[in-house]
């Protein structure tokens, strides 16, 4: 089955009692029992299972190419049920540049837990390598990043991390499985922040880690029911229903992206622009490699070099949004400095390149002339 099939039909059954197309929100937090201890079905209490909640999961499997899907309340409680995987004394190596919310829990929750972490530039491999110790366990990788858009050649990675035991997780947000396959290209686990693209709609909080291995996905799925951190029925549902768009909606971020980006590499007042789609890219040739598309995430600074002028133009935006977040059918900028990544202390920031004066885009699917003007306008 082809991709844009499987996110319309890939793991999904009509309702068996119904026979309704989509599956139907089971708003139940509890299910009979015939007598204790035996359930008359497959589900007993929706923190362990909810039919609305697995038909989700099953899609995620689907899209990702894995055996096992796990929905969660956010990103960060998907990643947080993975490093409850690690205990004292093991290491994680992880990407430079991450999402700030990544950061801050690498860095205040579970250092503190005797985990060490090391924050490398996964683009040099030989640095990446060098940090390799036997009690490494984890490597960790966001490609494209955020918010610098720097690409990690994930089959190089996982080369590197099968030949010596180590779980490799990749997340996925920014690319979605229609652009890129971490699971394909070698990776052990994906995950998203399924508020973004899979979700598509700014409606909705959630999470997801896919596995390749069945027994991974077991001992995940056990982390995720004792711990709690699940994904209600109705917000399964819309994941669900985002899922089915997915690959029309990143078509059109993608155009977008490319028309946004061209506008914005001739601008005068434009220093650089960020995005694996230029030829100019430090890593255009991974990401043609291992992607499909090149996205609709853009990030960029001003030739002057003044947070005052990345301020006044986000001030002066009418179509784009100002707001946090990205993924949504409509355009949103950021300041990745003073909001998606202010957690990250400031001379972290400035060591791997979010100045004060970098801009993130998440291109929507409007009217690419129409977010072109926006965007003039509020550079004039």
């Amino acid at each position: 089955m082809k991709f844009n099939t499987k996110v319309i039909h890939g793991g999904q059954h009509h309702d068996p009692s119904t026979g309704a197309v989509m599956p139907p929100v089971y708003q139940t937090s509890t299910f009979v029992q015939s007598s204790p201890g035996k359930p008359i079905g497959d589900y007993e209490y929706s923190r362990a299972s909810n039919p609305t909640r697995t038909a989700l999961e099953h899609a995620l499997a689907s899209i990702e190419n894995g055996t096992r899907g796990l929905a969660f309340s956010s990103g960060l409680a998907a990643t947080d049920c993975l490093l409850r995987s690690f205990k004292a004394g093991d290491e994680i190596i992880a990407m430079d540049d991450l999402y700030g919310g990544t950061y801050r829990m690498f860095t205040r929750i579970y250092r503190d837990s005797g985990i060490k972490f090391h924050f490398v530039d996964m683009t040099d491999i030989e640095k990446f390598q060098s940090l390799i110790t036997e009690n490494t366990k984890l490597v960790w990788v966001e490609t494209p990043t955020n918010p610098l858009m720097k690409l990690a050649d994930i089959e190089a990675i996982a080369t590197i991390t099968k030949s010596k035991n180590i779980l490799f997780a990749v997340d996925n947000t920014f690319a979605t499985p229609y652009l890129q396959k971490p699971l394909d290209l070698g990776a052990d686990i994906v995950m998203h922040s399924a508020t973004k693209y899979l979700g598509g709609h700014s409606d909705v909080i959630a999470g997801a880690l896919i596995i390749k291995d069945e027994a991974l996905g077991e001992q995940l799925h056990f982390q995720q029911f004792a711990t709690g951190a699940t994904l209600g029925p109705m917000d399964s549902f819309l994941v669900l229903r985002g899922i089915k768009t997915l690959h029309l909606r990143v078509q059109r971020h993608c155009e977008n992206g490319e028309k946004v980006v061209a506008f914005l590499n001739s601008h005068p007042k434009i220093k650089t622009v960020y995005y694996p789609g230029l030829p100019s890219h430090p890593f255009h040739e991974i990401a043609k490699k291992q992607m499909k598309g090149f996205g609709g995430m853009v990030s960029f600074t001003f030739a002057s070099g003044k947070k005052v002028d990345a301020i006044l133009f986000l001030e002066k935006l009418k179509v784009f949004t100002l707001a946090e977040s990205l993924g949504g059918v409509e355009s949103l900028a950021n300041h990745p400095a003073l909001m998606t990544h202010a957690s990250i202390p400031e001379d972290k920031r400035a060591a791997i390149g979010i100045t004060d004066d970098l801009v993130r885009l998440s291109v929507g699917v409007e009217d690419a002339d129409d977010l072109i003007e926006d965007l003039k306008q509020a550079l004039d």
